[in-house]
């Protein structure tokens, strides 16, 4: 991890917000290279739920796509090389309802789309402009809970490290699915699935920097599932699971967002109904995860958390009191302290550009 206070990266950031609960949409703000500080410059035009967002560079400079979590489903996507950020098409509608996350690999867009269970590919064109959906690849399955489980609940996409391969977590089915893609014809094809604990409830995922393992956050259970990942024959082997409480779960909680620093000697996971963010310390190869701290988030029902670039800041986006909050890392002990904060409207995700 990089010694805490300094500040070198991007400066600027997009924030995530439900519309339909108020939010503005996408809000651009300023970072302050030292203290990480957020200040808002404007609100970006753009369409309904823009819940999740990613960033990425192509041919023809920098261009920010995000979710429309809607029945309908789409995505959106903003030339963001100008001082003010501008759609660059019309939303492109995904095939899938609710789509909760989005990841950009090999030249295509993927999102998750959590309703209809189910991960749709975009291609897109050299300008990075998504193009009409080439594939859409249906989830099956289901889990115990009656409330949250009757089908498949695809959560998030995203590409292994060494972007031979294609995960997407079901919260659904309990498992994580891998798959490869073919981006001549932007298909995908399943490889394997990799079943978890019933009653799980798997949100989200995230590597260790070395590649050698991955961390699955539970929502139902709330658990981190250590995986061994196998790159080379595309395996994904749950080797261990760690409680985010010392005794367990205490009323109602359910985890967010797991984040690794980029030495892989902490993991942290926002956790809500605590309004928490619970800090694991990993041992030398990242297989072991330990409980070390738990410490407030800042706000509340924290729905993302994000590591600055510089990786000296956690930003957590708060969706229930309507703030982002920005916390120091103690680059020794890996435990965050609330620095200040930024209002805005049913926060659900921040990215750096």
């Amino acid at each position: 991890m990089d010694a805490a206070g300094g500040g070198t990266g991007t400066g600027r950031a997009f924030i995530g917000s439900f519309t339909s609960a108020g939010g503005l949409g996408i809000l651009e703000a300023a970072v302050d290279p030292a203290t990480g500080a957020l200040t808002e410059t404007r609100v970006v035009d753009g369409v309904a739920n823009p819940s999740y967002l990613a960033f990425e560079h192509t041919g023809a400079g920098p261009v920010l796509y995000a979710v429309s979590e809607t029945t309908q489903g789409a995505v959106a996507a903003y030339d963001i090389a100008s001082p003010v950020p501008r759609p660059i098409c019309a939303p492109v509608a995904v095939h899938g309802e609710a789509p909760t996350h989005l990841a950009v690999t090999r030249g295509h867009l993927l999102t998750a789309n959590y309703d209809s269970g189910s991960v749709t590919v975009l291609p897109l064109a050299a300008d990075g402009t998504p193009q009409a959906a080439s594939d859409v690849l249906r989830h099956v399955g289901s889990g115990p809970d009656p409330a949250r489980q009757l089908g498949p609940h695809a959560h998030q996409v995203l590409p292994d490290p060494s972007g031979r391969w294609v995960l997407s977590v079901d919260l659904g089915t309990d498992s994580v699915r891998i798959c490869s893609l073919d981006a001549q014809a932007g298909k995908l094809t399943l490889h394997g699935e990799t079943a978890l604990r019933p009653g799980t409830g798997p949100r989200h995922l995230a590597f260790h920097p070395g590649g050698g393992h991955a961390y699955v956050l539970g929502e139902l259970e709330p658990t981190v599932i250590v995986c061994r990942w196998d790159d080379a024959a595309g395996v994904l082997e749950p080797v261990g699971a760690t409680l985010l409480f010392p005794d367990g779960a205490d009323g109602a909680v359910s985890p967010s967002a797991p984040v690794v620093s980029h030495d892989g000697r902490h993991l942290w996971a926002a956790v809500r109904g605590t309004d928490t963010i619970a800090v694991l310390a990993l041992d030398a190869i990242g297989e072991q995860a330990d409980l070390v701290a738990s410490v407030p988030c800042g706000g509340r029902w924290p729905r993302d958390l994000v590591l600055h670039p510089s990786g000296t800041r956690l930003y957590a986006a708060n969706e229930g009191s309507g703030d982002v909050t920005w916390l120091d890392v103690d680059s020794t002990t890996g435990i965050p302290h609330r620095a200040g904060s930024l209002s805005v409207p049913a926060a659900s995700n921040v990215v750096f550009v």
